[in-house]
């Protein structure tokens, strides 16, 4: 069984746990999220924590076991801390504005490129350079912030492009004679 599987998720106060047969929903004082449950995981609630205990002893129920406990604990963190993105522009005449539920970007190309966000995520532009993209559900925050960086990834030869904050950008060296 994965070491992770084994660790019970603590859930802390003012978090809402409740375990149904077909669905684990995880409520805070923003949000709730919801997830599928998984027929090859036990999960059993007991003071506080919640373990997670593979079903049968096949090797996809233990890889399952480690794989609820990590969502439910993204879960866990979502709806008390929030995750977020750091997107940074890199170019001249790059800028990004927030306009409510949209994202406007000039990025180099002949038109305006605008990007509405979907429920439950908020983007707010700190400078013109800089995207930051906030939300309780981890896999919601990376997709949309993959999707923005999809835009105008970076390229090799200048690093032009729009780039997570801690992404290093390998700069090519250019053909010569």
């Amino acid at each position: 069984m994965s070491r992770i599987g084994k660790m019970p998720v603590a859930i802390p106060a003012g978090v809402d746990v409740s375990i149904k047969e077909d669905q684990i929903s995880v409520k805070g004082a923003a949000s709730v999220l919801y997830l599928t449950q998984n027929a090859l995981v036990k999960i059993t609630s007991d003071a506080g924590k919640l373990s997670f205990v593979p079903a049968n002893d096949s090797r996809q129920a233990d890889a399952m076991s480690g794989t609820m406990r990590q969502l439910v604990n993204n879960m866990v963190i979502g709806v008390t801390k929030g995750f977020e993105k750091k997107l940074n522009l890199v170019g001249v005449g790059f800028k990004a504005q927030a306009q409510g539920t949209k994202l406007n970007l000039t990025v180099g190309y002949s038109h305006p490129v605008d990007k509405d966000m979907p429920a439950g995520i908020t983007v707010t532009t700190p400078t013109p350079t800089e995207i930051v993209i906030k939300g309780a559900d981890r896999q919601r925050v990376g997709q949309v912030a993959a999707e923005i960086r999809l835009i105008r990834p970076p390229e090799p030869y200048k690093g032009k492009g729009i780039r997570y904050s801690d992404e290093k950008i390998t700069i090519k060296e250019t053909k010569k004679k």
